[in-house]
């Protein structure tokens, strides 16, 4: 058994290791292929229902669609939280946003001042004695990379991504930054990259009195080099550097997160029909002249990075030893041009991003493991963010930290041994909404002003029919198992209290 190397084990405190899951799972088709690689793709703001295996009918994604093909589609997979930052530090950490060190979006800057200066980059950082589903790779002995958006702690600070157990991190550290795709610069690990862009506001309205008509009109909010280009070339080295030791490539690409910019040639693969009018920023991010397409075209961008790092994987003779899964931090946007009615984002459930309903945690889940997860198959698990923790260090044979809220999902994936349930799991958002699920039951709560909702997901998806008032008593018993799942937070103080 791998000994854990001690200044990891100091953090610990005391590591409980997976019993005969540590010796890695027993799977054929050959033992002899060594530890098995892990690429975890995580999209920014996808829907429940934008992809072709979730039953989108306008957007195009066979990359993705071929994932649920040959591996196992999640129907009841959740984020961590209904916003980006928080949603990271659950599936980082294994810990639900009862207990999670960030719990919602959240901007300090190097002396511990919340701000909201342009100029300063970075989100409030996880403490260095966080415990990262990096660190556990990485003193497993994977080659462990970040390539995409990271959000949890700026440059140099103690949330560092090189920091928190990632050899490699390529892209923006700032979740700002990522609001716009033609940055003046990316970073390298602790190094600025520059880019071949001009500077320009990533949140502006287009001119009054330009003519929105006009052929050169939105040039504006374009630059010569893409940021995902340079992010997927990246992701792609790390892959083939490491090809020949086990690795761990965490892929949190900014797409489809606003603000809408995409080259044109991708936007012309949609019908020019769609868009009657341009999107003008009248609500925030940067005006497009075909907000629909420009939409459709970043999530079929994204599937074709999906395409090409399976590709490689092919190339390299890396498929059947690389367990590959995909998912979303959170639901849909409702902003920036986005139109989720349109599109039928949500996949028919109630809410969006940064609310708690369905519509707003309830993520897209795929994951591949050819020769393991039997191609083809659907699970109904309900698993969530904090789970993936477990279940990854389970795949590598890494030890494990306590008290965490995560339970390995291994079982499903692979079809054999007995699949341990939550007994309950929770979310908050925004210092006011709070969630927890209980087998079919949800319980939701706004803010203290409002009464408590009560839900039964299994009759009623969609949660249209409100039903408090005809279970009181055990709405009751529920929102005290829901207040008992959550710690106290200085930083996240609950409102209304």
């Amino acid at each position: 058994m791998a000994l854990v190397p001690l200044p990891l084990l100091a953090r610990l405190l005391g590591v409980v290791l997976l019993g005969v899951s540590c010796q890695g799972p027993d799977a054929s088709p050959d033992a002899a292929s060594g530890p098995p690689n892990i690429v975890y793709i995580l999209a920014d703001d996808l829907g429940y229902g934008e992809l072709g295996c979730y039953g989108q009918e306008k957007i195009r994604t066979p990359n993705i669609d071929r994932l649920a093909t040959e591996g196992m589609l999640f129907t009841q997979h959740y984020s961590g939280a209904a916003v980006c930052a928080p949603s990271r530090c659950v599936l980082l950490t294994g810990l639900h946003t009862g207990h999670s060190f960030i719990r919602d979006n959240d901007e300090m800057d190097e002396r511990g001042d919340v701000w909201n200066d342009p100029d300063l980059e970075g989100q409030r950082p996880i403490p260095a004695a966080t415990v990262t589903l990096g660190e556990l790779l990485q003193e497993q002995g994977y080659a462990t990379g970040a390539v995409g958006k990271w959000g949890l702690g700026w440059t140099g600070s103690e949330g560092d991504p090189v920091l928190q157990g990632f050899d490699l991190f390529y892209g923006y550290n700032c979740q700002r930054e990522a609001h716009n795709y033609y940055p003046t610069h990316l970073w390298r690990n602790q190094d600025k990259v520059p880019l071949g862009n001009q500077p320009f506001r990533a949140h502006q309205r287009f001119p009054k009195g330009d003519d929105a008509k006009a052929a050169d009109a939105f040039h504006a909010y374009r630059g010569a080099d893409y940021a995902p280009d340079f992010m997927i070339e990246t992701a792609l080295g790390f892959v083939r550097e490491h090809q020949d030791e086990p690795f761990f490539l965490y892929y949190p690409s900014p797409i489809p997160h606003l603000a809408l910019q995409i080259p044109d040639d991708e936007v012309d693969a949609y019908p020019a029909s769609w868009d009657s009018a341009p999107y003008l920023g009248e609500k925030g991010y940067l005006p497009h002249a075909r907000p629909r397409a420009a939409y459709a075209a970043m999530i079929t961008r994204l599937d074709a990075e999906v395409g090409a790092l399976l590709d490689l994987l092919d190339e390299l003779g890396l498929a059947d030893n690389t367990l590959v899964v995909f998912s979303s931090d959170n639901g849909p946007s409702w902003v920036g041009g986005v139109d989720r009615e349109f599109f039928a984002s949500s996949g028919g459930l109630r809410g969006r991003k940064a609310q708690l309903y369905e519509g707003g945690i309830r993520v897209p889940m795929i994951a591949r493991w050819p020769g393991r997860i039997r191609a083809g198959s659907r699970s109904d698990h309900v698993s969530a963010f904090w789970d993936v923790l477990p279940t990854l260090c389970e795949v590598a044979a890494a030890p494990l930290p306590q008290d965490l809220d995560g339970i390995s999902f291994l079982p499903t994936l692979l079809g054999r041994g007995q699949q341990p349930q939550h007994t309950g799991l929770y979310w908050e958002h925004e210092r006011s909404w709070q969630a927890y699920r209980e087998g079919p039951w949800k319980l939701m709560r706004r803010t203290q002003k409002l009464p408590l909702e009560l839900y039964n997901l299994e009759q009623d998806p969609s949660e249209s029919t409100e039903l408090s008032g005809e279970m009181p008593d055990f709405t009751l018993a529920l929102e005290r198992r829901m207040e008992a799942a959550r710690s106290p937070s200085e930083l996240f103080p609950l409102r209304d209290r």
